[in-house]
């Protein structure tokens, strides 16, 4: 007995695990089918939806763009030198705009927003928690989840594909930039070899990409914020998990999403 009794607690530790972990998978889905649902069923907020398209949407722009813009001319500088190896020096354009495109520009454009955005909502919805201002609103019969979430998330699932776009055009102009200046490319030569290699499907894909991206920011931020603890120490556990949980979470979807769109 004496040498089954550690098996069996750490049997029970990982069986408390798995249902911890089973039972907020399962609370997350009810949540977000939830919250899905009351973006298409009236009453709707215009104005909140219109003011969280600005915070999400045009307030990331500046990070998105910088990012966008020394990632496509750190790919330009790396594939030039690795392609230096085989000779294969002209594909920097095409390698930098495919790879613009379909991964760096949505996966790390979704990485900063969600530093940015899904920190921001859960602070805002995590201290409305402890404040009182949710339960406040449930009194005044308005649907927290409503009022709150339906609009954050429809805002992030649209703002992140135009961030995305955006940033594949100044990442691609950065790649450019440094192909001309640094690199010794012809200015027509390598544009012509980004369109020709460049195909819509390329562009389709990156943008489901960012909307789905988009959709899991928001949806983290709302998660964690909306169940918050109290105080400052629930607060700021919501606003760091909601950043953690967003990330991991895009970098997953990113790999399925590649399966999906691009399978082997």
């Amino acid at each position: 007995m004496t040498i089954l009794a550690p098996i069996q607690i750490f049997l029970a530790a990982i069986g408390r695990a798995v249902l911890t972990l089973c039972g907020g998978t399962g609370a997350l889905v009810l949540f977000a089918l939830r919250s899905v649902s009351h973006v298409f069923r009236p009453p709707w907020y215009p104005l909140e939806f219109g003011r969280q398209l600005m915070r999400i949407g045009w307030f990331s722009l500046p990070v998105v763009g910088l990012t966008a813009l020394f990632t496509g001319g750190a790919l330009a500088l790396q594939i030039y030198t690795g392609g230096g190896r085989f000779n294969a020096e002209s594909v920097v354009p095409s390698i930098v705009a495919i790879g613009m495109v379909r991964e760096l520009g949505p996966v790390l454009g979704g990485l900063m927003v969600a530093g940015r955005v899904s920190a921001s909502i859960a602070a805002e919805l995590g201290t409305m928690r402890v404040t009182e201002q949710i339960d406040a609103l449930t009194t005044l019969s308005t649907n927290p989840l409503k009022y709150l979430v339906a609009p954050r998330l429809l805002a992030a699932t649209l703002a992140m594909p135009v961030l995305a776009f955006i940033g594949d055009v100044i990442g691609i102009m950065g790649g450019f930039a440094v192909g001309v200046t640094r690199l010794g490319f012809n200015p027509s030569t390598y544009i012509n070899t980004t369109w020709t290699y460049l195909t819509n499907d390329d562009v389709g894909s990156g943008l489901i990409k960012a909307a789905v991206f988009g959709f899991i920011i928001a949806l983290m931020g709302c998660w964690q914020g909306y169940n918050s603890g109290r105080g400052a120490q629930g607060v700021g556990k919501a606003t760091t998990n909601a950043v953690v949980s967003a990330s991991i979470l895009i970098l997953a979807a990113n790999y399925i999403l590649t399966e999906a769109l691009f399978p082997a």
